[in-house]
């Protein structure tokens, strides 16, 4: 009789778990469906959602002149003017193996909103990956302040109302790096090869990955990465062989009718004499300090490789490689490894200092956001200036906690021969 009861209560509590886990994915996916009726856009979903649509319905290429201008009527009513977001599909074709249970939505409104629920969902698992990248030791109180300040700032913001999907990339980045840690390299290999669906978000740290397996002799997580990356992109290449070259021209046109992307390009906006020159200058200065620190992480353990990544992808962003505001989602793990080093190592210092980035990480952006939107076509468009503040905040933090994460073990060295000293002295 008791042993009924104990099976029954072990059954009800999953079962109850489950049952609110999905009222509540239900009450917001409800939520974002009245805001995607009453709030027309997505349009960085629109053109997959589409593409992918057009392709498995018609078997039509989603970048064919006739997919673009499909999107175009649906978000401007017409095809696009001159000067106009042309909104083509620049991703890789196997970006479709992501968007074909979202494009079997008939309804483009009803799509958005469960697309904008997966985002929310991955924004909140990219926050637990990133605590458990810095194993940091969260007070609940400000574990709940990083959870609602993850969901509501500036950058997850606009990724969710855009629909992009630089959320999903980097939730899998954060993973590939815990797979990495725990020896499932397979696996690694694989999240990695599937963020690509971004490429500019990942090229240089996949360039150092392959750099840091091979110091190791991991060659499983080395082929597993090109081995899925290979996979993919010839799975795809069945059904448009041809999509490479496609894809290519629809990359080489994307800079024609979009803003500027790169810190040179924006230098030059605000300078003209001069402009071109400083991007180079910063574009030679983080090559030279990647050069660097990929050199010092050659055969180094797991907490050396993720503050090296942190630091490529914080770099990524600035060298020069076009990027949107959007894509530093990819840089969370780098701001918890930050907060996490301040608040473990700092003591009431450190707890002030991660009070006062939220504080300005939140507010600061919004403020900054609100005082440099301007009108494009119509349209409020977001500064260029946008694109500097969260990098650049993060590689100075980054080298400040620099010897805090790369000599870990003679921390605890330090504060030994504080203890033991302290004894003797008593």
């Amino acid at each position: 009789m008791f042993k009924k009861l104990d099976d029954l209560r072990s059954l009800i509590l999953p079962v109850g778990l489950a049952l609110l886990i999905l009222v509540a994915l239900t009450g917001l996916t409800w939520a974002n469906y009245r805001y995607a009726v009453q709030n027309p856009g997505g349009n960085d979903l629109l053109p997959h959602w589409l593409g992918t649509r057009l392709f498995l319905m018609q078997g039509q290429s989603p970048y064919s002149a006739e997919t673009t201008q499909a999107v175009q009527k649906m978000i401007f009513g017409r095809p696009a003017r001159p000067g106009e977001d042309q909104s083509a599909v620049a991703y890789p074709f196997y970006s479709i193996y992501l968007f074909s249970p979202f494009s079997l939505i008939e309804n483009y409104d009803t799509a958005r909103a469960v697309w904008m629920t997966a985002l929310e969902v991955g924004i909140i698992l990219l926050v637990m990956a990133s605590i458990a990248l810095s194993r940091w030791h969260i007070q609940p109180v400000i574990l709940v302040a990083l959870l609602v300040f993850s969901v509501l700032w500036y950058h997850s913001i606009r990724s969710i109302i855009n629909g992009n999907a630089a959320i999903l990339c980097a939730l899998w980045i954060a993973l590939a790096f815990l797979a990495i840690r725990a020896g499932h390299d397979g696996l690694a290999g694989f999240l990695l090869a599937l963020s690509t669906i971004k490429p500019q978000m990942v090229v240089l740290l996949a360039v150092f990955v392959l750099f840091w397996c091979i110091s190791w002799k991991r060659w499983t997580l080395f082929w597993g990465f090109l081995g899925s990356l290979g996979l993919l992109i010839a799975s795809t290449s069945l059904l448009i062989p041809d999509w490479i070259v496609q894809n290519l021209r629809q990359v080489l046109t994307y800079p024609k009718y979009t803003l500027p992307g790169t810190p040179g390009a924006i230098f030059t906006q605000w300078l003209p004499g001069v402009g071109s020159r400083l991007g180079w200058a910063l574009t030679i200065f983080l090559l030279a300090t990647l050069v660097v620190e990929w050199r010092a992480a050659w055969r180094k353990e797991f907490h050396w490789f993720f503050w090296t990544a942190s630091l490529t992808l914080v770099a990524t962003n600035l060298i020069g490689i076009r990027t949107a505001t959007d894509n530093y989602l990819a840089l969370f793990p780098a701001l918890v490894l930050v907060l996490a080093t301040w608040d473990q190592e700092w003591g009431w210092l450190g707890r002030l200092l991660v009070i006062l980035s939220f504080i300005g990480l939140f507010f600061g952006l919004w403020w900054m956001f609100l005082a440099t939107i301007y009108p494009l076509n119509g349209q409020p468009t977001q500064s260029p200036a946008m694109f500097f503040p969260l990098p650049v905040f993060l590689f100075l933090t980054l080298y400040w906690i620099r010897w805090w994460v790369l000599h870990p073990s003679e921390l605890l060295l330090d504060q030994l021969r504080r203890v033991t000293g302290g004894v003797r002295q008593k």
